[in-house]
């Protein structure tokens, strides 16, 4: 309207500015003068006019125009025109247009308004200021169709095929969009999380422009990671969809839950796998269920008793009491179970592997609710009962009967079983939480006993045993190494000692030979002296047993005088001269005559 102002005043200017003077009064002289001001105001008109039909929008922004004089008004009710009424109109002026239309700026104002940006990772929550009312009982508009995604952004499209006013299900997805902002609402909402969202506001595009809020809504993508599902809770029903519900079982008398198809309203039979899903959160509560193997575990919580068994250096034991305490981490899904076997407390730690499979999380969502409502409801307290019940029970044990072959027997659990047949234990608790895994939809993988607190002194008598029995080991042990350093010791001292002991090996040998020679000449010897006695008794029963004792003697004598030659130096022989008579006499002679002259000297005698 400026402008169409000063166009009105610069042409009425030049029309009448000769006729009234104005001319000389601003000291304007002369035609020429004034016919050049008269140029002036004209060409100021027809700037004023083309100023009014210019359509120039800026690269960034979107023109929305506003009609001030039509030929219709809007019906009641109504706040966007499709055909030309007053107001704010559906079609926008794109980015970056420059056109001419005649006094369009006369009926019409131009108002600007910023690009809708969604950043990724979120979504745009988009709400219509005009359209179809909704019907009773919905609280959403009906989400366009993929195909028809683009023309739903059609302010004029949206309103001339039935677009519903209010929140809409369909939302806008990452992207720069040039939207009616006098039809749309968008709100981008942030919550800052620690990663890379830093900030807890809402970027919000309205007819006021750009603006921002501190809200608590959260726009940012539903993310199913990797290892888990997504359950989906919608509340707004699709159309044309046969959204009977069905009735689905985890087993046979296990969890039940009435589901509904994809698109219904209710708890969808048919869970998101890992993935990135542009869902309206207003429309859709998605419960994320891990279908990872989980570990439970069961720690902590107790205080422990211990009995200390010490030996001194007489082998005298002696015994002390402590106690520790034994909090619940954090980590743990419960504290460990306190259980009773033949009347003894035993607070038993436990790890159970437990999964919940795909198929069966919709059923668990709809009749227990997440993962961690399953764990609490269900696994935990089962766990902790099965437990109770197999060591208050019995367990089947395999056992060797009196014919030695190998039997499984049932009997009352004992404290020692604890220690002693954990498998046994570990299969019996597995055998019954598989079972209640079945009716829960959740599959139970393994259960592993962890430390079982016993009272000491139900291991002391053990514990004194073992310790008897390492210290006869050690003195066993320490009685052969001292045999073994004996044994040692005398290897060495015979090797020291070996030059000795191979002499009088050497000796031994020899003394060994001489008696066997010293043996075989006495043997000789004795031969020779019965062959000599046989000889002599033949002689002297030939000559005599006078003569041959005489005989014996001459050569005892002549043996000692060749064994001793030096005595017949010393010695005065006899002037003997034997003749006649035998070889007997005469050698008797002599000798007697030898001792006679030993003896006193005798006189020389000759004998003829």
């Amino acid at each position: 309207m400026t402008y169409v102002a000063v166009a009105i005043l610069a042409i009425v200017a030049a029309i009448v500015f000769p006729r009234l003077s104005f001319g000389e009064r601003l000291g304007l002289k002369g035609t020429r003068q004034i016919e050049i001001a008269r140029g002036f105001l004209v060409l100021a008109a027809i700037v004023a006019v083309f100023e009014t039909s210019v359509i120039r929008v800026p690269a960034d922004q979107v023109g929305i125009v506003r009609k001030l004089y039509g030929f219709a008004n809007l019906p009641d009710g109504r706040l966007i025109a499709t055909n030309g009424e007053t107001g704010y109109q559906a079609e926008v002026i794109s980015p970056g247009t420059f056109r001419l239309v005649p006094f369009f700026n006369v009926v019409n104002t131009l108002e600007y308004f910023p690009l809708v940006t969604v950043p990724q990772g979120f979504y745009g929550r988009v709400v219509a200021r005009d359209g179809v009312p909704l019907p009773a009982g919905q609280i959403m508009a009906d989400a366009w169709p993929e195909q028809d995604y683009q023309r739903f952004l059609d302010a004029e499209y949206f309103l001339t095929h039935d677009g519903q006013k209010g929140l809409q299900l369909s939302v806008l997805k990452p992207g720069v969009y040039p939207l009616n902002l006098a039809l749309f609402e968008v709100r981008i909402g942030y919550v800052k999380n620690g990663k890379d969202t830093v900030r807890s506001n809402d970027d919000i595009y309205s007819l006021r422009g750009f603006t921002q809020e501190d809200t608590p809504l959260d726009t940012s993508i539903t993310r199913v990671p990797a290892g888990s599902v997504g359950v989906v809770r919608s509340s707004v029903q699709g159309k044309g969809i046969d959204c009977t519900p069905i009735t689905a079982k985890t087993d046979k008398d296990g969890l039940e839950a009435d589901l509904v198809p994809q698109g219904c309203k209710g708890i969808w039979a048919d869970s998101l796998p890992p993935n990135d899903y542009y869902l309206n959160r207003d429309a859709y509560d998605v419960t994320f269920v891990s279908t990872r193997v989980t570990a439970l575990e069961f720690k902590g919580g107790f205080t422990r008793r211990y009995i200390d068994l010490k030996v001194d250096s007489k082998g005298d034991f002696t015994q002390s009491e402590r106690t520790q305490s034994f909090p619940k981490p954090s980590d743990s899904a419960d504290t460990a179970i306190n259980t009773k076997i033949e009347g003894w407390e035993i607070q038993q730690e436990l790890r159970a592997v437990v999964q919940i499979t795909p198929e069966h999380a919709p059923i668990v969502v709809a009749a227990v609710g997440g993962q961690s409502e399953v764990d609490e409801r269900i696994v935990v307290p089962s766990i902790r009962s099965h437990v109770r019940n197999v060591y208050g029970g019995s367990i089947q044990v395999q056992q060797i009967d009196d014919k030695g072959a190998v039997a499984a027997i049932t009997r009352p659990t004992r404290v020692l079983d604890t220690v002693e047949n954990r498998p046994v234990l570990e299969k019996a608790i597995l055998e019954r939480m598989q079972l209640d895994g079945r009716r829960a939809g959740v599959d139970v993988k393994e259960i592993r006993l962890g430390e079982s607190v016993i009272p000491p002194e139900l291991l002391l008598a053990r514990q004194r045993e073992q310790l008897a029995g390492q210290l006869k080991l050690a003195f066993i042990q320490e009685q052969t190494a001292q045999e073994q350093r004996q044994k040692t010791e005398q290897a060495r001292a015979t090797a020291n000692q070996q030059s000795d002991l191979v002499t009088a090996q050497i000796g031994v040998q020899t003394a060994k030979l001489l008696q066997d020679k010293r043996a075989a000449e006495g043997h000789a010897e004795r031969l020779f002296l019965e062959e000599q006695a046989a000889g002599q008794t033949a002689q002297a029963n030939v000559l005599g047993k006078d003569s041959v004792l005489r005989l014996q003697q001459m050569r005892l004598v002549i043996d000692l005088l060749a064994d001793h030659p030096d005595i017949l130096k010393n010695l005065n022989l006899p002037q003997v001269f034997v003749t006649g008579g035998n070889g007997l006499e005469a050698a008797a002679a002599i000798f007697g005559t030898m001792t006679q002259q030993g003896a006193g000297g005798a006189a020389d005698a000759v004998k003829r």
